[in-house]
C-alpha cells in the first residue's frame, strides 16, 4: 500500500510524532492506521526508558485555584528550551486541572502517565517532581502568583471574621501584593511563634558571644541582644517582614490596617512557595 504524504500527516498531526517516524510506522504496518499508531507509541515508550536516567534540572511550577481548593505542581524537564514550551506549559495546566476535578493531593499514576505521553513526543525527560493540594476555609481567601516562566509559585491564604471582604478589589489587591512580598523575600516562617525554638537558642548565643565583647554593662548586653534577635527574625518570619508595599510597618499590621478599613479582621494564615528544582517551603 502506497504511503502517501497526506497519510502521514495526518498520523503526526494526531500523535505528534515526527514526520519521518510517522512514515516508518505507516511502512512497518502496512499502512494500516491503527496499527502505526500503536507502533509510534510502543517507539515512544522504548525511548522514555533510554531517558529516565537523564536529569530533570529545569522546569516550571504551576498553580490553579477553584473555589475552596489549591493544586500546586512542579514539573521538571531536561532542557529551559523544554520548560518554556507550550505543550509543556500546557501539561502543568492540566495537570492541575485533574488534580483539582479529582481530589489528588499527591503524584499517581495517572498523572505520571500524562507526562510519559508528552515524553513520547518532546522526546526528552520529564518528571512529575510533586503535588501539593490545600483546602480553602469558606472565611479565608487564596491568592497566587507565578514568578517568571513559573521558576516560582506563591500561595498566600488570608482568612477574615467576614467573608464579604474578600469581594473588595483593594482586599483583593493587597492578597495579591502579598504573594508578590513573598516571591520576593521568600521568609523562612509564618511568624515569630513559628520559629524553632532551637533556632532561636542558637541565634540567642550568638548575639550574647557578640554582644558581651562589647564590654557593656549587663543590663546593656541584654538590650543589644534582644534588639538583635527581633532584628534577624523580623528578616526570616513573613509578618514580621517590612511590607513590600509599605516597608513603614509590617506585613502583620499592613493587614490589620486593611481589614480595620472595611471593618473585618484580616489576618495571613499560610503561604507557600515552590521553586522550581528546589524544596518548596510552606506554613
Amino acid at each position: 500500500m502506497a504511503i502517501t504524504a497526506e497519510v502521514v500527516k495526518k498520523l503526526r498531526d494526531i500523535t505528534g510524532a515526527g514526520m519521518m517516524d510517522c512514515k516508518k510506522a505507516l511502512t512497518q504496518a502496512d499502512g494500516d492506521f491503527a496499527a502505526a499508531e500503536k507502533i509510534l507509541k510502543e517507539m515512544g515508550l522504548a525511548a522514555v526508558a533510554k531517558r529516565q536516567d537523564r536529569a530533570t534540572n529545569n522546569g516550571r511550577v504551576f498553580v490553579k485555584i477553584k473555589k475552596d481548593k489549591v493544586v500546586m505542581a512542579e514539573l521538571s524537564c531536561e532542557t529551559d528550551f523544554v520548560a518554556s514550551n507550550d505543550q509543556f506549559a500546557e501539561l502543568g495546566d492540566n495537570i492541575c486541572a485533574v488534580s483539582l476535578e479529582k481530589g489528588y493531593r499527591k503524584v499517581n499514576e495517572e498523572l505520571e502517565g500524562m507526562v510519559t505521553d508528552l515524553i513520547t513526543i518532546i522526546k526528552e525527560n520529564m518528571a512529575l517532581k510533586q503535588i501539593q493540594m490545600f483546602d480553602i476555609g469558606d472565611n479565608e481567601f487564596a491568592s497566587s502568583y507565578v514568578h517568571g516562566n513559573g521558576a516560582l509559585a506563591v500561595l498566600v491564604v488570608l482568612k477574615s471574621d467576614d467573608k464579604k471582604i474578600f469581594e473588595n478589589e483593594t482586599v483583593k489587591e493587597f492578597a495579591n501584593d502579598c504573594a508578590l512580598h513573598v516571591a520576593a523575600f521568600t521568609p523562612t516562617y509564618l511568624n515569630t511563634e513559628a520559629v524553632d525554638k532551637t533556632y532561636i537558642k542558637e541565634q540567642t548565643e550568638i548575639f550574647a558571644a557578640q554582644a558581651e565583647k562589647l564590654g557593656k554593662p549587663a543590663k546593656v548586653v541584654e538590650g543589644i541582644i534582644k534588639g538583635k534577635l527581633n532584628k534577624h527574625l523580623s528578616e526570616i518570619c513573613f509578618l514580621q517582614q517590612p511590607f513590600v508595599k509599605d516597608d513603614s510597618m509590617s506585613v502583620e499590621k499592613k493587614a490589620k490596617e486593611v481589614g480595620k478599613a472595611f471593618g473585618a479582621s484580616l489576618e495571613i494564615v499560610k503561604y507557600v512557595f515552590m521553586r522550581a528544582g528546589a524544596a518548596s517551603c510552606s506554613v
